[in-house]
């Protein structure tokens, strides 16, 4: 992990994620699950469903959503809302993309540990 002078946090590049899949990046406040959808867009969201805690990470990838693969919520990866008659929301990160660089706003991880 390299940290840039502007507070991102180089987590590795795009090409470490599967397409329509997922990779943990280890953080002090819990582990981000940084996924890649079916368009190849990256999202970072705390790898913790809302409704039970099932570990994001390892949902299917559908579009722009992962399903949890513990009761089958649908978690939208922009907003991490749950979709349809759940109700819920998992954490965010921001992130942006350099190059092939996948870099997380480590404000954002601090806010997604309190």
């Amino acid at each position: 992990m390299n940290v840039h002078a502007d507070l991102f946090i180089d987590v590795g590049s795009i090409d470490d994620v599967p397409m329509r899949g997922s990779r943990i990046v280890r953080a002090p406040g819990g582990d981000i699950a940084l996924f890649k959808s079916t368009d190849g867009a990256i999202f970072a969201l705390r790898d913790s469903c809302p409704h039970k805690g099932g570990p994001l990470s390892q949902g299917i990838v559908h579009g722009r959503s992962v399903t949890c693969p513990l009761h089958n919520w649908i978690i939208d990866l922009e907003s991490g809302r749950a979709q349809g008659a759940d109700h819920g929301c998992t954490n965010v990160i921001g992130l942006r993309i350099e190059g092939d660089r996948i870099l997380l706003d480590s404000s954002s991880l601090s806010a997604a540990a309190a």
